[in-house]
């Protein structure tokens, strides 16, 4: 029997557990540097005690970028077998983190089956969940009653947990008084404020955020501090309704970690990209170091059907940046639930932001793979190329599509392409093109 009850904890009292030897391992680095980071709350290895399937991971400062896919059922699109599809895309594809954003019915047997699946984490909202679990209107819901839904996610397994514990009265009042485009586009977010407004009472999350912490350090689930007031549009960017919250977020990371709860902090989905980097530096100031947990952010309100690569743009800024954890968009986003194909786009988009945002602040052994990528272009070794692509089958079928007279090369250049050129002259061979049959 383990003697902390969370990675924190643990990490406090000087003991290795045995997810931060497998987050050191798959990271490179030494797992006492490692726990320490973990000890101050700048890492957070998310991994609920009855996670038996995870093969943990560790987000924040000196890590790999990680990427999360959101997929679950709405009462429009009730497929659970197609949501089975697209866990089976992420963990193909090597997604560390999947959210069951399901927001219809009784969810709780896909959830268990996911868990059970899943080498990934594996993180909630309960907020979504609440109407259909309890079976109640919102305005029939009690604040003890969503604390009844967070209990049940986390004895199911659940790894992380988003909590819109930000958005109390204060941030409410910045809100109202400085007004929005978009208003509130957090899902959650809305039925929060829905629910203060109709019932006159506090944020439940924020008024009984202690019994919250108690249940979450009992499984071990990492908070993450929802960022109910983001933005939803360019223009509502870095406004005073975002800045509140965050203010708020920094001081409920504290008593978090108090809790020996282990944090991450959310941040802005649509945002300039001249505002991202001040806005990352920002929330480490603010929430003292957290993890940074971006949707994006998209840089264009104008791109629906492409916004994979609004926030792919938006997102590796962000991670250069400083953020740590990027939440995948496909091109469905703004327009309906993403299909299988839709999930394979905005993974790769994901991965592609986050490893470039890794070689530009120098995570260690990041571009190893990108040099490995350019040796095999100089042999213009195929197979080699295909093997180390994000995605070798659709790089193979491109390829094969119109397939080049000489295997060395591609149909693009043919025989004049510069790498087989070069290569001939410097193995001292004579170039022809004309009189070569």
């Amino acid at each position: 029997m383990r003697n902390y009850k969370t990675q924190m904890e643990a990490a406090k009292k000087g003991i290795v557990t045995p997810e931060m030897e497998t987050v050191a391992k798959k990271e490179n680095m030494d797992v006492n540097e490692l726990m320490a980071l973990v000890a101050a709350g700048q890492v957070a290895i998310p991994a609920n005690v009855n996670h038996t399937a995870l093969s943990a991971e560790g987000i924040g400062k000196g890590l790999k970028t990680k990427i999360n896919v959101n997929l679950g059922i709405s009462g429009d699109a009730k497929n659970y077998d197609i949501e089975m599809q697209k866990v089976d895309m992420a963990i193909k594809f090597g997604a560390e983190a999947i959210m069951d954003l399901s927001n219809y019915g009784k969810t709780n047997t896909f959830r268990k089956e996911l868990v059970a699946k899943s080498p990934a984490m594996i993180g909630t909202v309960p907020m979504y969940d609440a109407i259909g679990y309890l079976d109640k209107d919102l305005l029939e819901i009690s604040a003890q009653d969503f604390l009844k839904v967070v209990k049940a996610h986390a004895e199911e397994g659940v790894d992380f947990m988003t909590i819109h514990a930000g958005i109390n009265r204060r941030a409410i009042e910045a809100f109202r008084r400085e007004g929005r485009k978009m208003n509130i586009v957090s899902r959650g977010g809305s039925l929060l404020f829905a629910w203060m407004m109709m019932t006159g009472n506090e944020n439940p999350f924020f008024e009984y955020y202690d019994e919250v912490l108690e249940i979450l350090r009992e499984y071990d689930v990492t908070i993450s501090l929802g960022d109910a007031l983001r933005p939803g549009c360019l223009a509502d960017a870095s406004d005073a309704a975002q800045i509140s919250e965050l203010i708020e977020l920094g001081n409920l990371t504290k008593r978090a970690w108090e809790k020996d709860v282990q944090v991450m902090v959310e941040g802005p989905g649509h945002m300039a990209m001249n505002e991202i980097a001040a806005n990352m530096i920002m929330e480490k100031k603010i929430c003292h170091g957290a993890p940074f947990y971006v949707l994006g952010p998209l840089v264009t309100d104008i791109a629906p059907g492409y916004d994979h690569i609004t926030s792919a743009i938006g997102g590796a800024i962000a991670a250069a940046s400083g953020a740590d954890f990027l939440c995948y968009v496909t091109p469905a986003e703004h327009l309906r639930l993403p299909d299988v194909d839709d999930v394979k786009e905005g993974i790769i988009a994901s991965k592609i932001a986050a490893h470039a945002a890794d070689i530009a602040k120098g995570v260690k052994g990041a571009r190893d793979i990108d040099d490995k990528m350019a040796a095999a272009r100089h042999k213009m070794d195929w197979d080699e190329m295909f093997e180390i692509a994000l995605d070798g089958e659709k790089a193979r079928r491109f390829f094969e599509q119109t397939p080049p007279a000489d295997r060395h090369t591609c149909s693009m250049c043919g025989k004049m392409c510069a790498v087989r050129t070069t290569n001939m002259i410097l193995e001292g061979k004579e170039v022809k093109f004309c009189s070569e049959k």
